[in-house]
């Protein structure tokens, strides 16, 4: 039985939920999993944990600096670990775009730090512009519409492919 800390960083809690199915399906083989916001990664021992899990999202290009933060303060503790990161983002919709070698925001990202992660994945998120402030959603539709994606202000698309979650939860509980 291990001990695995999921970390992670949501926007609009589309990550905490991929972060919510990765410890249910890791916990089904007795390990122990506490999921923590970044935000709140100093109310946790950190050296308790046998394994570290990183999730982050993207919003406007970017991953919340909190987690560059947390990598960059915590490299050595992460290196010593078994460790793990996954990145959330809708442009990993696309096929061509949905795996960490593929994915521009994963791509960037790996070339911010130094923290070289044993195991990466990317999925894709959720797109919920009801739920979205004015300008946010105005942005994404923006983007979308760049993107060839969907654009009506009342769509709502969870283009997250679950049993690739599930794969990865796998892959992380078997490390």
């Amino acid at each position: 039985m291990a001990n695995i800390l999921i970390l992670f960083s949501s926007t609009d809690g589309h990550t905490k939920k991929i972060g919510k199915r990765l410890k249910q399906v890791i916990e089904e083989s007795s390990n122990h999993v506490t999921l923590v916001p970044v935000d709140d990664f100093r109310q946790v021992d950190l050296d308790f944990y046998d394994k570290i899990i990183i999730g982050a999202s993207i919003r406007y290009g970017k991953h919340n600096p909190l987690v560059l933060d947390f990598i960059n303060s915590h490299l050595q503790l992460l290196e010593s670990k078994s460790n793990a990161f996954f990145s959330v983002n809708i442009v990993a919709r696309k096929k061509e775009k949905n795996r960490p070698e593929t994915n521009p925001y994963m791509r960037k990202f790996l070339k911010q730090i130094a923290w070289r992660p044993k195991k990466l994945a990317v999925f894709a998120g959720k797109l919920d512009y009801p739920k979205y402030r004015f300008f946010d959603r105005l942005m994404i539709r923006l983007i979308m519409l760049m993107t060839k994606g969907p654009t009506d202000p009342s769509t709502v698309v969870e283009f997250t492919d679950w049993q690739k979650v599930d794969e990865f939860a796998h892959l992380v509980r078997d490390m």
